[in-house]
């Protein structure tokens, strides 16, 4: 028995393996350091059990395909991820496990993965993505426009909504709950959205769609519940923050046929394990799993025009991830937020192009003359990148506009 799980140069057949790519930091020739990972995250150890068969190696084990530079490419059987029970932690633990604390290995970060359909096709997938967001809010080519409620945590049931309100008055098609806010005594999740909820079916009698993301995230064993509870006083999106929730936290979601609205995915906590390149989980990674799950819509960053660290060949590499080909599984809308204002909007939208939801949280409240005014600011910096005219010139028709920019800059 080779041992070795070495296949370099072999071409895998993509329906028959789950494929990793790892970028590598280690004093061992980039073939043993590939074979380190393949070995410890399918059937090997540190020494040679007695009890691995050939046949177990063959059928189960790991392939490293590709060792070259930094970057090792390994393929995973698909029967390795069968059965019933497992998912996503199960494919995580196989594939982004114990190989990040090998001591052998100074830095590993999973890069990008590939899955098969037989996979996939077990999980939901978006339930309305991009197309059937566009259609709920009526806005068939512009980017979907949003807030999120500040300040953060604070605010009671009704400012709340006032603010919800507000927003959606200076046109705005999205708005939602902070990730850190959601059942805190100062602002119960029953009485929010019931708050909001009314707002929203005033502002729809008065011509304008909107929606809000509530967030439940929540224990386990309680999700659906807070769902339930969300639903019954009208929410019409739900929110997960889907790194301190777990990606099964979104699938039951997706798959309860009494869910049935929109699924709004938050990425707090992803800096802990996205943001060191030579450790960790890409982005990327995550989206693809995140859209496999059944995310509606979920955060990439801000293109690098935002207040959160930024790759911007990541967060493009982030957005194909969301959108490209998978197996006919729904497209999932990107969604934009951090630091936002309407002077970064040519810039942003030039990078993204129009399939993406842009939120703006300071960006709209801090507006001197308040939320209604900085939601039409917003509103109207995306109206002139959108048209191609320069902001300068649309800012001296548009006093809000001129406002915001005199705030805070062009950039």
């Amino acid at each position: 028995m080779k041992n070795e799980y070495l296949a370099l140069g072999e071409e895998l057949d993509p329906e028959g393996y789950l494929i990793c790519d790892y970028r590598v930091k280690s004093d061992l020739p980039i073939e043993t350091a590939g074979s380190r990972i393949a070995e410890e995250e399918s059937t090997g150890t540190w020494t040679r059990p007695t009890t691995l068969t050939e046949d177990i190696y063959e059928r189960y084990g790991a392939k490293v395909v590709m060792a070259q530079g930094n970057m090792v490419r390994v393929g995973y059987p698909v029967i390795d991820f069968s059965g019933e029970f497992g998912g996503v932690p199960q494919i995580l633990s196989i594939i982004a496990g114990n190989l990040f604390g090998l001591e052998s290995l100074r830095g590993v970060r999973l890069q990008d993965i590939w899955i098969p359909k037989v996979i996939t096709e077990r999980y939901p997938g978006p339930r309305y993505g991009i197309s059937g967001l566009r259609k709920i809010l009526d806005r068939p080519e512009k980017p979907l426009i949003g807030t999120i409620v500040k300040p953060k945590i604070g605010l009671p049931p009704k400012e709340f909504a006032d603010y919800v309100y507000e927003a959606g008055k200076g046109g705005l098609t999205n708005s939602k709950d902070d990730e850190t806010l959601v059942d805190q005594d100062f602002c119960p999740l029953e009485a929010r959205v019931s708050a909001v909820s009314e707002k929203l079916d005033l502002l729809e009698e008065e011509g304008h769609p909107m929606i809000h993301a509530h967030n439940i995230s929540t224990s386990a064993h309680e999700i659906l519940d807070a769902a339930d509870i969300a639903l019954e006083n009208g929410a019409r999106q739900l929110m997960v923050d889907v790194f301190t929730e777990g990606f099964s936290g979104v699938q039951v979601l997706a798959e309860d046929p009494s869910v049935g609205v929109p699924l709004h995915v938050h990425r707090a906590m992803h800096g802990a394990f996205t943001r060191d390149p030579e450790h960790g989980i890409s982005m990327p990674v995550a989206c693809k799993l995140v859209r496999m799950v059944g995310g509606d819509s979920f955060h990439i960053g801000t293109y690098g025009t935002g207040k959160m660290h930024a790759n911007i060949s990541e967060e493009l590499h982030s957005e194909k991830a969301l959108t490209e080909e998978m197996h006919g599984i729904h497209p999932t809308i990107p969604v934009s937020s951090g630091g936002l204002h309407p002077g970064h909007m040519p810039e942003l939208m030039a990078k993204s192009g129009n399939d993406v939801q842009i939120q703006a949280g300071g960006g709209v409240s801090g507006h001197p003359d308040g939320v209604r005014a900085g939601a039409t600011a917003l509103m109207q910096a995306v109206d002139a990148a959108f048209d191609g005219i320069p902001l300068r010139e649309y800012a001296k028709s548009h006093d809000e506009l001129r406002k915001a920019l005199e705030t805070w800059g062009y950039r």
